[in-house]
């Protein structure tokens, strides 16, 4: 099968880039077909975040920032420790403390990488989550700017205790996104300003007691 016949165009996101003066044809923007991510096999309790935004940085650049798992401690709010314990070409192992009240937790996880297309992180050991998985995936953006790049961010995770399970209700919202912004902050102070506004593509949530 073609790759042309495994996309299709979002007419809401082209006309987003239209309207933001981005790019002069609808077509130069690519999105896939098959779903982001599958939350399906967590049960109900589980807790799931999904976005997906247009970038004014290259797929690369992204890439880079999200896989410094190291540095994590220095500009991820709440991860109070960032030790990589393991580190192969495209995996590695860390141990990571997050602290917010009511949580200050450490955890292991496992990240596998495929540079500059993916990020996968699981929770392998820890008292807190039941399961934590997060994934970003890079893909080409406009292209007639390079340097951009389409960003999935997916976020899924379920607390062992029911008590966080019912906390993390009140909260979850505020610290997913501010955890997402993070690295394009980070990426901003690495390499500068963005060569367009980032635009919001998809966003969907589900938080279930």
């Amino acid at each position: 099968m073609s790759l042309a016949a495994n996309l299709r165009l979002s007419s809401p996101v082209a006309k987003a880039a239209l309207r933001s003066g981005a790019t002069s044809t609808a077509q130069t923007l690519i999105v896939h077909r098959r779903p982001i991510f599958d939350f399906t096999a967590f049960g109900n309790t589980n807790k799931q975040y999904a976005r997906r935004k247009l970038v004014g940085y290259s797929m690369e650049q992204m890439y880079l920032v999200v896989s410094d798992v190291e540095n994590y401690k220095t500009f991820v709010p709440w991860c109070q420790k960032s030790l990589v314990s393991v580190k192969e070409k495209d995996y590695l192992k860390a141990n990571l403390i997050i602290g917010f009240p009511p949580i200050n937790e450490q955890y292991t996880s496992e990240v596998t990488m495929l540079k500059p297309h993916l990020v996968r992180a699981e929770c392998t050991e820890g008292r807190l989550f039941d399961h934590l998985l997060t994934l970003w995936r890079f893909s080409p953006g406009i292209r007639s700017q390079p340097q951009s790049c389409l960003v999935d961010f997916q976020v899924s995770f379920q607390f062992r205790s029911s008590l966080h399970s019912k906390m993390a209700n009140l909260f979850f919202d505020k610290v997913v996104l501010q955890m997402e912004e993070a690295f394009i902050e980070e990426v901003y102070r690495r390499y500068g300003k963005a060569t367009i506004p980032t635009q919001i593509i998809m966003t969907s949530d589900t938080i279930k007691a």
